[in-house]
């Protein structure tokens, strides 16, 4: 198995654009977001048990779950989220397992938004945090997704708080000032990976 490189960090940081930067370096990214949709397609086992659950109110018109609404109850409702989180991360958890033990090449990055929450960080060699200052993620994820600030709170605050996060890291990089910076830091990162991968 190559050598694993956790990458989290809170909503609207910027882990899209690291996972995008490491994977044109050619490194396999292993992406727990994309799994956690694979596993919710029509005729998917845990999509059959949410709607079970929540009602076939929370699919689309083509029978697709409707994340939007999904995501607005979930965040609302604690209670919820934890029914959603018991039927989706044991199928999530798995796949990804299998994914890891596929996977090839002189180091993986495996990208989770949750890592720390939900202990996959011991999957992990090492951890990235990808960081910003809140006002700055505040305004990335209100201008993102069209949110109202509250809404924008709600959803950071679902999350482990960015202190608990950055004391799991191994590595953090600041993505606060200009991609150019931000890009700068992850190449530093992917130089540092490929030696690590070589002396594992």
């Amino acid at each position: 198995m190559p050598f694993i490189i956790g990458l989290t960090g809170g909503i609207a940081c910027g882990k899209t654009t690291a996972s995008d930067f490491f994977s044109d370096q050619g490194i396999e990214i292993i992406d727990a977001d994309l799994v956690s949709r694979q596993v919710v397609q029509p005729g998917q086992p845990a999509l059959e048990e949410i709607v079970k659950l929540f009602g076939s109110d929370i699919l689309d018109s083509d029978g697709q779950l409707n994340r939007q609404k999904m995501r607005t109850l979930v965040f609302q409702d604690k209670s919820k989220r934890k029914q959603l989180e018991k039927i989706l991360h044991p199928v999530i958890r798995s796949r990804l397992d299998q994914l890891l033990k596929e996977s090839h090449g002189d180091y993986v990055v495996f990208s989770v938004p949750l890592l720390i929450e939900s202990g996959l960080q011991s999957r992990a060699d090492r951890v990235l945090v990808i960081d910003v200052e809140p006002q700055t993620q505040l305004k990335r994820l209100t201008d993102r997704d069209g949110i109202s600030l509250e809404q924008a709170h709600a959803m950071i605050d679902a999350q482990l708080p960015r202190e608990k996060r950055n004391l799991a890291a191994d590595d953090i990089i600041d993505n606060s000032t200009t991609l150019e910076r931000f890009l700068a830091e992850l190449e530093k990162s992917h130089d540092k990976y490929l030696a690590l991968s070589q002396h594992q």
